[in-house]
């Protein structure tokens, strides 16, 4: 497998010195511009990156503006912004946060975090490109499908079921995504009780993976499934989800607010409205959703 392409952008020299050095030895290919304007050459002009750390304060074109090009190309959209900034004021973070910088690095900044939130955007990277093999694999056959009810357990067969759901859509790739972030959210925070702060703590010591199973093979959670239901309407899908948590208090977590935006996690529920699902509702609990998507002819 080639390694990740990673476009660092930022014109001070000693700061594109630190963030080689951060990232030496972790097998990424890095392509290191000191400002916008060529960054944007390499981005339009048809340069692959799976993500591009930038920095926000450049003279000419800045970060911000190099931002809102990658949005208004769908082609480019999609690829993961890691803004770094010196600049962490409320109304700088909430501009980037709504023109779609999912993370941010507040200068100075230290290798761990860096490193973080690198491998972070990489992985999202990687669970696209499996949700799209996925997709093609199921297309055939569930896009024929009317009414249909699933019930899974794990982390692997959350992925299954988005992808399947997914081919009923006029656009699999954004749909499969958001699905993905509700259904992981459903068995890790619904089914198996863990939190927002829960999960921060275990991503930052890389043990979320392993906790899942652990919790996964506990008693008390043996019995445990998230229930899918999908419904074809005209020119429509509509799917519930319900786990069997406690639920949350899910009205925290519409927006993705400047409070966290230095965090890895606590973002799939806007990361679900931003691509799919502008309708998403939930139950006064939190364990219940419902949303829909238009449905592929």
């Amino acid at each position: 497998m080639n390694p990740a392409r990673l476009l660092v952008v930022d014109d001070e020299e000693i700061n594109r010195e630190i963030i080689a050095e951060y990232l030496d030895g972790s097998g990424y290919d890095l392509t290191l511009v000191d400002n916008g304007g060529r960054a944007l050459e390499l981005l339009l002009g048809g340069q692959q990156f799976d993500a591009v750390l930038l920095d926000r304060m450049m003279p000419d074109i800045d970060g911000m503006a190099v931002l809102r090009r990658l949005q208004a190309e769908p082609a480019l959209a999609a690829t993961p912004v890691i803004m770094q900034t010196a600049a962490a004021g409320h109304e700088q973070v909430a501009e980037g946060l709504r023109l779609g910088a999912y993370y941010y690095l507040t200068k100075p900044y230290h290798r761990d975090a860096l490193l973080a939130v690198v491998r972070s955007a990489i992985d999202g990277v990687e669970r696209r490109r499996e949700l799209a093999r996925q997709i093609d694999e199921y297309r055939g056959m569930i896009g024929l499908v009317v009414e249909a009810r699933f019930a899974f357990r794990t982390l692997r067969e959350a992925h299954s079921v988005a992808a399947a759901v997914a081919t009923m859509a006029c656009d699999p790739t954004a749909v499969g995504l958001a699905l993905v972030e509700l259904l992981i959210n459903a068995v890790e925070h619904g089914n198996l009780g863990i939190t927002f702060q829960d999960k921060s703590r275990l991503l930052a010591a890389e043990r979320w993976a392993a906790e899942i199973e652990a919790r996964l093979a506990l008693a008390e959670n043996a019995g445990k499934c998230v229930e899918v239901h999908v419904k074809r309407e005209p020119g429509t899908v509509r799917v519930r989800i319900r786990d069997q948590g406690r639920g949350f208090d899910w009205r925290r977590y519409l927006d993705l607010d400047e409070a966290r935006a230095t965090n890895r996690n606590g973002r799939g529920i806007v990361l679900a409205r931003q691509l799919a699902f502008g309708d998403l509702r939930y139950n006064d609990a939190g364990n219940e959703l419902t949303a829909s998507f238009t449905a592929h002819h």
